[in-house]
């Protein structure tokens, strides 16, 4: 049930990450790089404030505890809050988050949503799927069937709206996907998901100067709705929601967190049915009910591995 809770928020908060880059970018209201700029500050500062008051809680209860008893419990509980303090992310990850963010937001430039949320995704997958096979994770019959069949949705969903992409664009959104796998694969080794995601944000930090020398030349045309949109992608659904995510990723096999992520573009085109007005076509339920299916049948059998 855990595991569960988890990748739902986590899931969600992608989905409307990508509503909001969609609703920033394709409408003009802000360009990519100081979309991703405002990303990174707003999410370090959110996270930074939250770590920043989780720590003063833990040596709360260290010293609290510490000052009452004296047992071994006590000296492994101590331990434990130890390591969740030693816990600052990697300088790997604030790498593959860079990378992601920005060629996730430079690609939706070039590409339309359906094309873009292929190439990202079938990168993901690609990745994170390759990696579980190199370290021998073994699946069943059932859960490659259950694979093939939520990729044959995913793309009988998303092909149809899929334009000729350009060469450059696919190549970006493809390095974002590849990226975002990597970033994702880290989080299982992590001890506390919400120190590692702020301490990888605050790192992110560093690529801003680099940034600025070509997001100065946008700073006209940034419209006080493009700061809102790219503030709330920061602080929230990247933020908050990459903590939701770094915290199911243990839970979960690679192979797992791979397929689940398949469920993201249906979400998003949810909310863009609910929140931005669009169809509801016939072909995105028929996908949806073989992509959630697949997925389900891909996690219930994990028993059985």
């Amino acid at each position: 049930m855990t595991a569960t809770f988890y990748t739902i928020i986590a899931l969600v908060a992608f989905a409307t990450n990508s509503l909001l880059c969609r609703m920033a970018l394709m409408e003009g209201a802000i360009d990519p790089w100081n979309f991703t700029i405002l990303r990174f500050l707003s999410g370090a500062i959110c996270l930074g404030i939250i770590i920043t008051l989780h720590t003063h809680r833990l040596k709360h209860q260290t010293q609290t505890v510490t000052s009452f008893n004296s047992d071994s419990n006590t000296d492994h509980n101590n331990a434990a809050v130890s390591a969740i303090l030693a816990d600052k992310g990697s300088w790997l990850s604030s790498v593959s988050l860079v990378v992601y963010a920005l060629c996730f937001s430079l690609a939706y430039v070039d590409l339309d949503a359906g094309t873009g949320a292929l190439i990202l995704s079938a990168a993901v997958q690609l990745t994170m799927i390759g990696w579980s096979i190199y370290q021998k994770e073994q699946l069943t019959v059932l859960q490659w069937l259950a694979l093939a069949c939520a990729l044959i949705g995913f793309v009988y969903l998303m092909l149809p709206s899929a334009a000729i992409p350009s060469f450059t664009g696919a190549l970006t959104m493809a390095l974002s996907g590849i990226a975002w796998g990597i970033y994702s694969i880290r989080g299982k080794s992590c001890v506390s998901p919400l120190r590692a995601t702020g301490f990888n944000f605050i790192r992110s930090l560093v690529a801003i100067p680099f940034l600025l020398i070509v997001a100065i030349s946008h700073w006209v045309g940034i419209s006080m709705q493009g700061v809102v949109l790219a503030v709330i992608s920061g602080a929230i659904t990247s933020g908050l929601g990459y903590c939701m995510w770094y915290v199911a990723m243990p839970l979960l096999k690679s192979t797992q967190a791979a397929v689940v992520q398949l469920c993201v573009p249906i979400i998003a085109a949810l909310g863009g049915v609910l929140f931005l007005s669009e169809t509801l076509s016939l072909r995105f339920i028929i996908a949806s009910i073989v992509i959630l299916g697949a997925v389900l049948v891909f996690i219930l059998n994990k028993k059985t591995v």
